[in-house]
């Protein structure tokens, strides 16, 4: 894994949002995930778009929709980062960590 497209692809809180959703369940469908979020499907896929491209996810197809989850070759040091970057918005008041920039 690129160190530099890993923290690219952190670059947006609501790619690190999303990243943080997929640590705390084995996979997730887009639908649940645009839901989560009140952002829209399209807006969603493209930000989940840039995680695959990244190799910070795996993706799987099931009839129309498209589950993600980490990816499972994650490299440990990668892993450990999002772990603390979980933890770091955790820590974050609920108006900070809840409402992305646009």
């Amino acid at each position: 894994m690129d160190e530099e497209n890993f923290y690219d692809a952190l670059a947006d809180p609501v790619r690190c949002r999303l990243l943080v959703m997929l640590l705390d369940v084995n996979e997730r469908c887009v639908c649940e995930m645009h839901a989560a979020l009140s952002a829209s499907q399209p807006k969603v896929s493209r930000h989940l778009a840039v995680l695959r491209d990244a190799g910070l996810v795996a993706a799987r197809r099931e009839g129309v929709w498209m589950h993600y989850r980490i990816h499972p070759d994650l490299p440990t040091w990668a892993y450990r980062t999002l772990l603390h970057m979980k933890d770091g918005l955790a820590s974050l008041p609920a108006s900070v960590s809840s409402n992305p920039a646009p």
